[in-house]
């Protein structure tokens, strides 16, 4: 309510008087050129000055029926010939001739529609007259040859204010209905002008009239204030299955509020506009940038809409309404520069349940081709993300919302999305055909239980389904995946009970699995559901159900298949017990996504809140992404609605993906050489003075590798710049020092890890036996649980790249209390487990517990190296030798001869002497302790150093940064050769289906 009433403020405050002003100047200039064509109605500037009137971008219609009212004939006639060229622009009109029909004057031509030759009378009268006038036109079209048509244009001056439509149009067809109608007769029109005039089209009310297979008149109610040319134009005969209410709405704007003739539950609003001017206005680099009169038109229609919309609760506001805009110019732009432009208007749309703007007109697609007639389809699949299409115009009336269409309604009222338009969103067009930007197209194919319980191809209308949950196979076609990225997926059903799980549900679960195991593919699932169903007839049998489901995916990831679960709304009970066995366990693999909207709860808050239990303000309270289920890393991906998680599903596998048959995932194409020098590379991080990813990982900028660096910009400089990587638990709290993406090495998918290497902040109340800052290379619990959940993710798919600064496990009482032996020895069994390449490379230290969980002794597919420059020990110079030792190191500094010579004169002396050099000692021995601390250490490290670890086999190699890169691409290439090696000689071995794409 408060962003419908923010827009049109906004609307008011700043558009319209923008809109207001160049209307303003347009009516100024019209009724110039009027004033002039009635002093001068048949003079040799009479032509020009109707082809101005005819071409104004305003409609005149009030404006030239206030002049019809007692004009002299040349006026009238030079009036009539405006009105009718107007209307008729898309006719070609042969020229308006004067005849005289029972002594009154009367304009005469022809045109041509549908191959027919068809008259056209136009006339001026009092409404007194008008069947007088129409008995005498009616005389002459009754003359015409066999099968002409003939259609009878009449404009009136009211003799007062206008009353009511139905009032005008039953006193017109009382008028009407005594006369004797000629089978020529195709239609009138009579067009009724306020005499006191004015701007608007409500200053002028039209009543069409058509015969009847009985005989007499009757009114075209669809017609219903509009002249039959701009119903036309607006293509409004394709509503004609609706019950059209005129609604208040701007110049220029049409808003009708349509109830389905066949179906009274299907209401919608539809808008209708004309835009006669497509002038755009270009930036200096000749891009358009705006269209005023094309963004004037959509805005008037959206604030019509909404001025309605505003009046309904939010659970009964209308959907699947549409926007039909007709350009009167030739659109001689890139279908793209009107997509930019409905783009930036499309924030104003949001809220008014908008299924699609419709724009028509004569569109040249390409330079030097003729332009022809096309419909631009402007439309956000699933709410979110326009998309353009270019089609031929529609050539049947617009049907009824059907049975699917309906659910998706429902659906779209309580603010979620039916499987049928997820689908969309998941299976776009091809991308010159209405693909969002960089988007796959795909196809789905919908699978159901036939009656020996397995999974075939069903053909029948979308959200169609019966159950309670769709399954079907999904494709998405890449320059990778020309075949097809496969994989299965669940989508629940929220106009189904809210997704309730019972037996038909869990069937099909349990047979999607099943064929997700069996195609050895990928299971996606779009969660939603309120558990298992609660009724009359049914109760235990459904958790029983609920458990086989339960079963069968810890049986799916333990065998390490992979589903993953996007989160659209409201998840209870059963179904977060399954999301949580899907991807949350240290095993699994699969990602989960939230969107703001969306939550998982074992219990809603009324039922909470009923038993007694402890609740929050709302179920996002409980278990949505921000407060719960992001920072506790149980989600692992956000997006901001269900249209950015299909997004970030497709990223996924991107990344991912590994095809039936094939070990890795298929190397991408990439630009970026594989030799490039990371140092050039800019780092940016709070308070650092370092530059360039080349000062944080040389000695030259960053000396005993003391100064703080951002580990991203090293992963962002590391990974391909032509392949965006994606994050996943960016969310989770006290995590924040491991980082993990999925990302692209040299065109190879890797999960790419990194370890902070800047003190982080702490988040909330600091407890008093930890740590009050995250410090660099530290591995707290959270951070280690992270870590290893993201080694286990990979296992079998993606080699793991670490780019480490590990000094070892934070052993604070906090940290052991928060598990850090149970998450820190869950690395080494990730390590351990591992299946595939693991690339370690350390980019400033590697001491204790780390060293550990990453020794190459774990796994043979582990790779360690170090850039120079860094440290490799058990443990750091500076503890070893406060620790280690400290003995030797006080040794030493009892031996300095500042300390020495000191000791001797305090044996000899006496008395205040005595106290005096005590005092001098005490002060000077910090000061020698530190530096033979310091002087050990260096000497420590100089022993134990990297060049030591890979003598003795720890690291198995020294490279410089700026071979960083390389060094990677091609152990991640060496690893995959040796992990497909040991496989095949294993004769169990998996291969490519492509060759590696060169470079």
């Amino acid at each position: 309510m408060l962003a419908d009433l923010a827009l049109e403020v906004r609307h008011r405050a700043f558009e319209m008087p923008v809109i207001e002003a160049v209307t303003g100047r347009d009516f100024a200039a019209a009724q110039t050129v009027l004033e002039a064509l009635s002093q001068d109605p048949e003079g040799p500037a009479a032509e020009a000055r109707i082809a101005a009137l005819v071409g104004c971008p305003r409609p005149l219609a009030a404006l030239l029926g206030s002049k019809l009212r007692g004009a002299a004939p040349p006026v009238r006639r030079v009036v009539l010939e405006t009105m009718t060229r107007r209307y008729y622009r898309v006719r070609s009109l042969e020229p308006l001739v004067p005849v005289d029909l029972c002594g009154r004057e009367v304009l005469a031509t022809h045109y041509d529609f549908d191959g027919v030759r068809r008259a056209l009378f136009v006339a001026a009268v009092p409404l007194g007259d008008v069947a007088e006038m129409a008995r005498c036109v009616l005389a002459s079209v009754r003359r015409l040859p066999a099968g002409a048509l003939a259609v009878v244009d009449l404009y009136v001056t009211a003799d007062g204010p206008l009353p009511a439509h139905e009032e005008l149009a039953e006193r017109l067809q009382a008028a009407l209905a005594d006369l004797d109608l000629p089978p020529a007769l195709h239609r009138i029109v009579v067009a009724v002008a306020d005499p006191a005039g004015g701007r608007t089209d409500a200053s002028v009310d039209v009543c069409t009239f058509r015969p009847q297979p009985g005989g007499g008149l009757a009114e075209d109610e669809v017609l219903r204030g509009m002249h039959p040319m701009m119903a036309y134009r607006l293509d409004l005969w394709r509503l004609s299955a609706f019950a059209l209410d005129r609604l208040p709405s701007p110049v220029d704007v049409h808003l009708f509020h349509g109830v389905a003739r066949a179906n009274p539950k299907d209401e919608r609003l539809f808008a209708l506009a004309e835009v006669r001017d497509l002038t755009p206005v270009r930036d200096d680099g000749g891009r358009v940038v705006a269209l005023p009169e094309l963004e004037r038109a959509l805005v008037q229609a959206f604030e019509a809409m909404r001025h309605y919309q505003g009046h309904r609760p939010p659970s009964r506001r209308l959907q699947w309404n549409r926007v039909l805009l007709h350009i009167w110019p030739e659109i001689d732009l890139p279908p793209e520069d009107l997509a930019r432009v409905t783009r930036r208007l499309a924030p104003q749309a949001l809220g008014l349940g908008l299924e699609t703007t419709l724009v028509r007109g004569r569109l040249r697609e390409r330079p030097g081709e003729p332009a022809r007639d096309r419909v631009l389809r402007v439309h956000a699949p699933g709410g979110s993300g326009l998309v353009l299409e270019v089609d031929d115009p529609p050539e049947y009336p617009l049907a009824p919302l059907d049975e699917g269409a309906r659910r998706i309604v429902a659906a779209r009222r309580r603010g979620l999305l039916h499987p049928a338009e997820i689908v969309k969103l998941l299976t776009p067009a091809p991308s010159g055909d209405g693909a969002a930007p960089g988007q796959p197209r795909g196809s789905f194919e919908e699978l159901d239980l036939d009656g020996d319980g397995a999974l075939v191809a069903v053909d029948r209308p979308p959200a169609a389904n019966d159950a309670g949950i769709v399954v079907g196979l999904i494709r998405n076609v890449t320059d990778r995946h020309p075949e097809g990225m496969l994989r299965v997926a669940l989508l629940g059903d929220p106009t189904k009970a809210l997704g309730s799980l019972a037996e038909p549900e869990c069937r099909r679960i349990v047979a999607a699995l099943d064929l997700a195991e069996r195609l050895g593919v990928p299971l996606e699932w779009f969660a939603l559901s309120a558990g298992a169903r609660i009724a009359m007839d049914s109760g235990t049998e459904n958790m029983d159900w609920v458990a086989v489901v339960l079963r069968r995916i810890i049986e799916f990831t333990q065998r390490g298949h992979e589903l993953n679960v996007v989160v659209c709304g409201i998840n209870v009970g059963a179904q977060p017990y399954w999301n949580a066995e899907a991807t949350m366990l240290m095993h699994t693999r699969g990602i989960l996504v939230m969107t703001p909207d969306s939550a998982m709860v074992l219990t809603g808050k009324q039922a909470l809140d009923f038993s007694g239990g402890v609740s929050a303000a709302d179920n996002l309270g409980i278990g949505g992404y921000e407060r719960v289920m992001g920072p506790n890393g149980q989600a692992q991906c956000w997006a901001p609605d269900v249209a950015a998680a299909c997004r970030v599903l497709l990223a996924h596998y991107e990344h991912t993906y590994v095809a039936p048959g094939e070990r890795f995932p298929r190397r991408a194409a990439t630009r970026d050489p594989l030799d490039r020098d990371v140092r050039t590379a800019p780092h940016a991080a709070p308070g650092s003075d370092l530059q360039t990813v080349g000062d944080a990982l040389t000695d030259a900028g960053n000396p005993g590798r003391k100064k703080g660096f951002e580990i991203r910009a090293v992963m962002r400089a590391v990974c391909d710049r032509d392949h965006e990587p994606l994050e996943r638990w960016s969310g989770m709290r006290d995590a924040e020092g491991v980082i993990a993406w999925e990302a692209h090495l040299g065109g190879h998918p890797v999960a790419l890890l990194g370890i902070q290497s800047h003190p982080l902040p702490r988040h909330g109340p600091l407890p008093a036996d930890g740590p009050d800052r995250w410090t660099a290379g530290t591995l707290f619990p959270k951070s280690s649980k992270k870590l290893a959940r993201a080694i286990n993710a990979a296992s079998g798919r993606l080699p793991v790249v670490v780019l480490a600064n590990l000094a070892g496990f934070d052993g604070s009482p906090e940290s052991l209390r928060e598990w850090q032996l149970e998450f820190g020895a869950e690395i080494g069994r990730a390590v351990v487990n591992f299946d595939g390449p693991i690339v370690f490379c350390v980019v400033s230290r590697y001491h204790g517990g780390a060293f550990v969980v990453f020794s190459q002794a774990l796994n043979a597919q582990l790779e360690a190296s170090a850039l120079e420059g860094t440290f490799a020990s058990v443990i750091g110079g500076a503890p070893a030798a406060a620790v280690v030792f400290a003995r030797e190191v006080k040794q030493a500094a009892l031996e300095d001869p500042r300390i020495a010579e000191l000791d001797a004169r305090l044996a000899e002396a006496e008395g205040a002497e005595r106290a005096r050099l005590r005092a001098e000692r005490d002060e000077l021995w910090p000061a020698v302790h530190n530096e033979h601390l310091g002087a050990f250490a260096a000497r420590f490290e100089a022993v134990h150093c990297v060049e030591r670890a890979v003598e003795v086999g720890s690291v198995s190699r020294i490279l410089p940064a700026a071979g960083l890169r390389p060094y990677l691409v091609d152990a991640v290439e060496r690893g995959m050769t040796r992990t497909l090696t040991r496989e095949e000689e294993a004769g169990h071995g998996r291969t490519r289906l492509v060759e590696p794409i060169p470079h």
